[in-house]
């Protein structure tokens, strides 16, 4: 195996791993010695349901969570230059997107160093192919603003925008407070804007749902406080 960053998707939620990774993944998985995470502990975990027989104590782990140091990331591509291959995961989903892991990626190509994306779930792509909104042009901008007010001034700004260019716009919440979100969307978009909300994707509580904010004014919303959710939204 030529010595590589490999980037190695995870699950979402509690889905199993047969569903959502190939089986390439853990051919590749078990190669590797050097692990770039976002967190220590989950990244074991993962590891674990790859090949309950890993030996997780010969396995380097190198930390690239919130409070990581970003100066160290090019300290833990030091096995590329020995030859060796390192992995990288994140918490959910395909690391380096919308994710820590975007800056180590950066490091090994500016270094030379091959880089692998491995095939795994994105919930944003998967949130885009089922919501029905413009696949063509997207755009995720992460978490909107906490003031009440900026919120809805950002709002209003994605939502001229999608309708100007027939652009989908993408946004994600702590899931405690997906419910608050979904009262200011009704509240400030436009009654003709279409809405998707994509939670729980691939697990067994997979809820997707896209209507016009006419619609979901009506529409009495489940819980979702403790399920990640994707917000679309795009021009009609």
């Amino acid at each position: 195996m030529t010595p590589s960053l490999f980037l190695i998707p995870v699950e979402l939620g509690d889905t199993p791993q047969e569903r959502v990774l190939p089986a390439y993944n853990r051919e590749v998985i078990l190669k590797i010695r050097h692990f770039i995470v976002e967190e220590v502990r989950s990244a074991r975990r993962f590891l674990k349901r790859v090949d309950r027989d890993i030996n997780i104590d010969e396995l380097t782990f190198y930390p690239m969570g919130k409070h990581a140091d970003a100066a160290l990331f090019a300290k833990y591509l030091k096995p590329l230059e020995a030859g060796e291959s390192v992995g990288v995961i994140s918490e959910a989903g395909c690391p380096a997107v919308a994710d820590p892991g975007a800056d180590v990626v950066a490091i090994a190509q500016r270094k030379g160093f091959k880089v692998v994306p491995l095939v795994g779930p994105s919930s944003m792509i998967l949130a885009v192919m089922a919501s029905g909104l413009n696949g063509q042009s997207f755009a995720f901008h992460g978490y909107l603003p906490i003031d009440p007010a900026d919120r809805m001034k950002r709002l209003k700004q994605l939502e001229e925008r999608a309708v100007r260019e027939h652009q989908t716009q993408l946004f994600i919440e702590t899931p405690y407070r997906n419910a608050k979100l979904f009262a200011t969307l009704c509240q400030t978009l436009r009654p003709q804007t279409r809405l998707c909300i994509a939670a729980g994707i691939t697990t067994d509580s997979e809820w997707i749902h896209t209507h016009t904010i006419a619609d979901w004014r009506r529409t009495t919303l489940p819980d979702l406080s403790k399920t990640p959710a994707i917000f679309l939204f795009g021009g009609n």
